[in-house]
């Protein structure tokens, strides 16, 4: 059995058996359980199903309502979410694969490494369990988090965003106190080169300062986040899955493998670049150096985006827009060092330094263009300069074009809670009037902004973001002490942004 095809059904089976053992007659000795399976049997499964997630699902709905991605012509898989719309059916094999396939294993995961004092693969499986928590807060704004996976609990509570971050954070630094750079952790994907706890410790730190910054709207978090600036023990690296991926049909990276790869008979092509990513990056007067990393020229060798809210017609050519530039072996990043700095650069902007928040903004975008493997950040720092007037504007929208190529998931979150980009009034039909192909026009676009799409989800609106999903309906179906989702519930921010 191939590896990743291996991996996710020991996570089903192990999820199944530690979820449900309340149910089981006779156990067959062969199987994995949470009484038999190992930590080192159980992390790589919960490391393939968060990357699986969060590395494809959340990648190209985030990618869609932060106008990185629009629809190419040839189906109609994903123009929902070209206008703006979620459903909670569609949400729903991302939110059961990071609760029951990754989540719920972190439980038994931390459990055994507890009983056996393995400190580091216990703080590893912390860190985990924090960032799939936070990717679901941040999607749902709710989610059980204090009576989840109590297997005589079928109605568990939804607790509120705040509540779970703040958990989270305890979380962390309760597995940091337990576990120390020197300490060991079990078989993973993420460091597969380094046994011990070194590198999980200052993802744990790069995290626990995304958690902080996030709340930065809501909460003073100066005194927190300013402890961890001085321990300065984050990531010298990017955090990201890049060593785990191959070429075979079922070990390709999630996203290629979704959209890309045709080893399981699908040609159908969903995703190009969006008219608002593209036109920014290749303005009449400055190309930015990472837009080759970032996306493909069309037939003609030119950067052309579609617009947002549309399926086209049957006789607008596929290779008129450009498609991301995506391969078998492509990481999933969790969180880079362009982010970390960014992250810096803003508490410096909001407690007090303009001057550090400066030499953070600008190491955060030298940062990106390292990750991109293309030079040219001085002139973009030149070019879009450090404004601690218009802080978030300034993180805001440069942000969004670094993550634009990395984790465009991420770039929905920040742009929802910096409100930057902006709309800027403009529409769709603006740019292209459907079924007039030669009406194609973007030379009033303004950069580093949104537009509404052409057809834009009713319940969203002109000139809103989509703020969250409907909670899934996989999660609500059977619970009765699920909350109700308002139809006014898809522009209510999530608790960060409020």
């Amino acid at each position: 059995m191939n590896k990743i095809a291996f991996i996710l059904s020991v996570a089903l089976g192990v999820c199944l058996a530690s979820c449900d053992s309340y149910l089981d007659i006779n156990d067959d000795p062969n199987q994995a359980t949470a009484e038999n399976v190992e930590t080192d049997m159980l992390m790589p499964s919960i490391e393939m199903n968060m990357a699986a997630s969060y590395g494809d699902y959340l990648r190209i709905t985030g990618g869609y309502f932060s106008e990185v991605y629009a629809h190419l012509y040839g189906t109609s898989n994903y123009i929902g979410y070209s206008q703006f719309e979620q459903s909670a059916t569609r949400s729903s094999f991302a939110y059961d694969q990071l609760m029951q396939g990754c989540l719920s294993n972190i439980v038994t995961l931390q459990q055994k490494a507890e009983a056996s004092e393995e400190w580091g693969t216990y703080l590893a499986g912390a860190v985990i369990r924090a960032f799939a928590y936070e990717a679901l807060v941040d999607c749902y704004g709710e989610v059980p988090y204090t009576e989840a996976f109590d297997a005589n609990n079928l109605n568990p509570h939804y607790d509120d965003g705040q509540t779970i971050y703040e958990g989270l954070i305890a979380e962390l630094d309760d597995a940091l106190s337990k576990a120390n750079s020197a300490s060991l952790v079990c078989t993973n994907f993420l460091y597969p080169n380094d046994a011990t706890a070194v590198n999980w410790v200052k993802f744990a730190n790069a995290l626990k300062l995304k958690l902080l910054m996030r709340m930065a709207n809501v909460k003073d978090v100066s005194a927190e986040v300013g402890a961890l600036i001085e321990e300065d023990n984050f990531p010298t690296e990017d955090v990201a899955y890049t060593s785990c991926w191959g070429t075979s049909a079922t070990d390709m990276s999630p996203f290629y493998a979704e959209e890309f790869a045709t080893n399981f008979g699908s040609t159908q092509l969903n995703i190009c670049g969006n008219v608002a990513i593209i036109c920014t990056m290749n303005q009449i007067d400055y190309q930015d150096p990472r837009l080759p990393v970032y996306f493909e020229t069309n037939s003609e060798g030119k950067y052309i985006g579609s617009v947002s809210g549309t399926n086209y017609s049957p006789t607008n050519s596929l290779t008129d827009w450009c498609r991301p530039v995506a391969s078998a072996d492509m990481p999933v990043y969790l969180i880079t060092v362009s982010e970390v700095e960014y992250f810096i650069a803003e508490y410096y902007a909001r407690y007090g330094s303009a001057t550090k928040a400066a030499e953070h903004y600008a190491a955060a975008i030298e940062a990106s263009f390292q990750t991109a493997g293309v030079d040219g950040a001085a002139e973009y720092i030149a070019r879009y300069p450090y404004d601690n007037d218009n802080y978030k504007k300034c993180l805001g929208e440069t942000k969004w074009v670094a993550l634009a190529g990395t984790n465009p998931y991420e770039a929905w979150c920040e742009a929802r809670r910096l409100r930057y980009p902006a709309f800027s009034g403009q529409k769709g039909t603006d740019f292209y009037t459907v079924g007039n192909d030669d009406s194609y026009d973007t030379s009033s676009y303004v950069p580093f902004t949104f537009y509404t799409p052409i057809q834009v989800f009713a319940l969203v609106g002109d000139s809103h973001l989509l703020e969250r999903f409907p909670y899934s309906e996989s999660s609500t179906a059977y619970n009765s002490n699920a909350p109700t989702f308002a139809n006014t519930d898809y522009t209510k921010p999530v608790f960060w942004a409020e």
